[in-house]
């Protein structure tokens, strides 16, 4: 790079007249275009576009990906649309400088090429992938409610064709480099140590460009436009709401006019500054805070042992092994470890394809009827029935058997540790590790602690979590942790007025309307009405929180909910449940006692320091539950809503319906509701 450019994020180096740009940005793990990034590489194209030169290649220098896309951070600092505008047109001006050179750019992809850095590979003259799993690429900013605006909804349609393009940006989906290249996203694939010679080749021999066929431009024909988006459309609400998720909306309809990079620009400040993007924004840096967090500490584990092949035991075997690590599964039932090691081979031929992947993992899971696993374990996972009784006998048998820098770690969903820790010589090694159900899905992990939990013990928790890509949130050994006494009350409130002659499918849809992935009545039956009743009544003597007498009796009759075909709803032999039609509404609050419940139990939660802050409220509920995420989280929306409304809601509530919605103390307190200046950096 000659002296007169002042780069601290990317290095030049020029071979057989073609430049090659390594971006490598300081001080992060991986690629993102900030603000001083741009600016950068503007300057670094205006010294080479005059050059002649044959070609310039771009690449990464980070070991897991090319670009993760714009910096995330930065839009946090945007506090008007002028601001927002502004951004989008430095990195279109940029792009388009680079589309503009007058010889071939290639762009060298490897690991996640995402969001803008995709925007910059598509103003690319050539794409490269690099030839495995790990690779991906995809416009996922619909997932931070925005859409492309580094000109991505104008270039990818004619690369790849409309419907392809509009599946990419509607949904935030990412596609492997296989599939890339099959829908001419990329222009080749190879192995690792083929991707410069490749594209130097490119550079030399100067292929006409990729342009998608025109059959796969059709529905981009001017009398078709309206009728594809109104199809678009109906298949969109299926999904999100508008009035909470506007930007795939938004995306369709720049399509439908077939509107300019300017227009895009505009578009995309004004869903930048508005409620949606900012919360989706916060619930995604608070993500990445949890993750930052967990990779501190190195685990130290390389063999998990699992007790109890149940739904969740089974599952986070099979999870654990996926991830790459070895795992024992242990249970005295011959039948639930066939079951799951069944199980297991169906979730791997669906999830890694490929035959040798596939037979790797499989190796990495065994069956262990006598628990010969313990005594290479380097973590012990117990996950068996909730029981506090059973659970210290298997504690204290499994502390004799294995070593003594082993980990113990308890999947209970609401026993307290310490009165786990009883069973144990060393309850410095104890900590919880709560999943939630179903493993695949649910990306929160909650690390308990309890009193006399080590900071090395939850620790090395933390970053096993992180290492099977999960989020850990730290939480204080108490009655149900974090999300489980959270919502309960919801669940318990869902029952209640079930009781009260409302139509379960009138509860369910009043949820999802205000934003919840599914309703409480549906969840319930979920997870499982004899889970739900055991966590209810631990919490109901500490919490004061009564137990419906319909779920009792329907736990007594034996319907456990989805997993034994009936609860509050019969299932069909697919698993789906068998819905009523609502018939009108009731003229009950149904949403509202749903959520206040909710809130109330989540700043009592901030108050007694189960948690250290609101943040970490917002990220179990929303990465735990589902919590609307569109609202950013329960306290974020108790924020929007006003304490002293919250107040004076609960206050009536309480006057109409009983002392369960009496308002917490915690909610006069203003001290409690300060967030933390640097905890979404």
């Amino acid at each position: 790079m000659s002296s007169d450019i002042d780069a601290v994020h990317w290095r030049s180096e020029e071979v057989d007249e073609t430049i090659v740009l390594t971006l490598d940005v300081a001080g992060q793990r991986a690629n993102a275009l900030s603000a001083e990034v741009l600016a950068e590489f503007d300057r670094i194209l205006a010294q080479i576009e005059s050059r002649p030169l044959n070609g310039v290649i771009i690449r990464s220098a980070k070991s897991n990906s090319f670009i993760v896309g714009a910096d995330v951070n930065e839009f946090q600092k945007i506090s008007d649309m002028a601001q927002a505008v502004s951004l989008a047109g430095a990195g279109q001006a940029v792009f388009n400088r680079l589309a503009r050179l007058p010889y071939p750019s290639v762009a060298l992809i490897h690991g996640h090429c995402l969001g803008g850095g995709l925007e910059l590979a598509l103003a690319c003259t050539y794409r490269i992938a690099r030839e495995d799993d790990a690779t991906r690429l995809g416009l996922p900013e619909v997932r931070l409610g925005i859409h492309p605006g580094f000109a991505g909804t104008v270039r990818l349609p004619p690369l790849i064709g409309d419907l392809a393009a509009l599946d990419l940006i509607l949904s935030g989906r990412t596609v492997s480099a296989h599939q890339a290249r099959a829908l001419g996203l990329v222009d080749e694939t190879v192995p690792e140590r083929h991707l410069l010679r490749a594209a130097h080749a490119f550079v030399a021999r100067h292929p006409r460009q990729r342009r998608a066929a025109w059959w796969k431009r059709v529905p981009a024909w001017s009398p078709l436009r309206k009728p594809v988006t109104r199809l678009l459309q109906r298949q969109l609400r299926k999904k999100v709401n508008p009035d909470h998720y506007p930007a795939p909306y938004r995306a369709l309809e720049l399509w439908r006019r077939g509107a300019s990079q300017e227009e895009e620009a505009r578009s995309l400040s004004e869903l930048m500054v508005g409620r949606t993007s900012r919360n989706l924004v916060s619930i995604f840096l608070l993500g990445e805070k949890l993750k930052r967090q967990g990779r501190r500490q190195p685990h130290g584990v390389a063999h998990v042992h699992v007790v109890g092949a149940g739904i969740m035991g089974g599952d986070i075997a099979i999870w654990a092994a996926s991830r790459g690590f070895r795992v024992s599964l242990q249970d005295q039932r011959p039948e639930a470890l066939a079951g799951t090691i069944k199980k297991a081979y169906g979730f791997y031929r669906k999830k890694l394809k490929k035959p040798v992947a596939i037979q790797d993992a499989m190796d990495r899971l065994m069956p262990d009827l006598d628990g010969n696993g313990l005594g290479r374990a380097d973590l012990v996972i117990e996950a068996i029935v909730e029981k506090a009784a059973t659970k210290c006998e298997l504690l204290r048998d499994i502390e004799r058997r294995v070593r003594p820098e082993t980990l113990l770690a308890t999947n209970t969903s609401s026993i307290p540790l310490e009165v786990l820790g009883e069973a144990l010589r060393d309850p410095s090694r104890l900590v919880g590790l709560h999943f939630f159900n179903p493993v695949a899905q649910m990306q929160l992990v909650e690390i308990v602690r309890g009193r006399q939990t080590s900071d090395s013990s939850v620790e090395r928790a933390r970053a096993f979590t992180v290492a099977i890509d999960r989020m850990p949130l730290d939480v204080r050994s108490s009655p149900g942790f974090l999300v489980n006494r959270v919502l309960m009350p919801y669940l318990i409130e869902a029952m209640m007025l079930s009781q009260e002659g409302v139509a379960i499918e009138e509860i369910d849809d009043a949820a999802t309307r205000f934003g919840m992935p599914m309703g409480p009545v549906l969840l319930a039956d979920t997870v499982g009405l004899d889970i739900c009743l055991s966590v209810a009544e631990m919490l109901s003597g500490p919490l004061g929180i009564p137990v419906p007498e319909r779920l009792r009796e329907t736990v007594g009759r034996g319907d456990l909910g989805k997993k034994s075909g009936k609860g509050f709803y019969a299932y069909d032999k697919s698993g789906k449940p068998r819905r009523r039609p609502v018939r009108g509404h009731s003229d009950l609050p149904v949403t509202e006692r749903l959520i206040l419940r909710m809130l109330n139990e989540a700043v009592a939660c901030v108050r007694e320091g189960v948690v250290d802050n609101l943040d970490a409220v917002d990220a179990g509920m929303v990465f735990g539950t589902g919590f609307a995420p569109y609202l950013g989280g329960p306290m974020r929306y108790a924020e929007a809503l006003g304490e002293v409304g919250i107040s004076s809601s609960l206050r009536r509530l309480a006057q109409e319906y009983g002392p369960r919605f009496e308002p917490d103390e915690a909610w006069g307190r203003s001290d409690l509701f300060t967030r933390d200046a640097g905890s979404q950096a």
